[in-house]
């Protein structure tokens, strides 16, 4: 009895961080959720990866051309092109 009434205030003390995040940031607070692939932030404001150098116009050039939910850091993705910066661009 006495272990479970030393327990309590640890438990209780420890919840918080055992909802927090479980790991694997990069250096920008950020991470690829394994089962959507999508590359998004748990940080404010923390940058995107950078794009490989090419990224289109604007959506409509990207869908002409056979893109759409262009990811960061592939062909053709840029920060213009991702409204509500999740890393993913021209979402449809």
């Amino acid at each position: 009895m006495t272990r479970v009434l030393l327990a309590v205030p640890f438990l209780l003390f420890s919840a918080p961080f055992a909802v927090a995040h479980g790991g694997g940031l990069d250096a920008s607070g950020c991470h690829t959720q394994r089962s959507t692939g999508q590359y998004h932030c748990h940080r404010a404001q923390a940058p995107q990866p950078p794009s490989n150098g090419f990224s289109f116009r604007n959506c409509t050039e990207a869908r002409a051309a056979g893109y759409s939910n262009i990811r960061a850091g592939t062909y053709g993705y840029g920060l213009h092109l991702d409204r509500d910066r999740d890393g993913v661009g021209c979402e449809s």
